[in-house]
């Protein structure tokens, strides 16, 4: 697959010393294979579950992601980098990676039609005492406060 990322051994040469070495248990796996998963599965936006093979388990990309991440170990690479100076050769975050939740673009009742503000400083005051006044007047009561029983009572 040519759309997968792997990080070059000038750039991990350059990671080695910010990661960290305080380990127990299992020995880590190739921390090349794992950081280049994990800025792949950020740069494409894809589940963790849906990592391409060649970067190992997804458990293990979610897992150093999230260890890292509570370690600070994220943070300082990034601290570091962006503090070394000059001009980014490549910037990996873009708007088209910016996630927004399904009802952020207003969705339900947020596009409707309004009235112009000319309209409504010249149109009458709406209140609920107006709204309350023509329910009273309904026609399904007579006047004399009986209902009428036929439809020719009615009229």
């Amino acid at each position: 697959m040519s759309d997968l990322f792997w990080l070059n051994e000038a750039q991990i040469r350059r990671l080695a010393p910010l990661l960290p070495t305080d380990t127990r248990g299992k020995p880590r796996v190739d921390d090349r294979r794992v950081i280049s998963g994990i800025v792949h599965v950020l740069r494409s936006g894809c589940p963790w579950r849906h990592a391409p093979r060649e970067y190992g388990p997804p458990k293990t990309l979610y897992n150093r992601y999230v260890r890292w991440a509570i370690k600070g170990v994220w943070r300082r690479i990034f601290e570091t980098l962006a503090t070394a100076g000059g001009p980014p050769a490549e910037v990996l975050l873009d708007a088209t990676y910016a996630k927004a939740h399904r009802s952020a673009s207003g969705g339900k009742g947020g596009s409707g039609r309004k009235r112009s503000g000319a309209r409504v400083v010249a149109g009458p005051p709406r209140s609920a005492r107006r709204q309350t006044k023509a329910a009273s007047r309904s026609r399904s009561i007579s006047p004399a406060g009986t209902r009428p029983t036929s439809a020719a009572a009615r009229r």
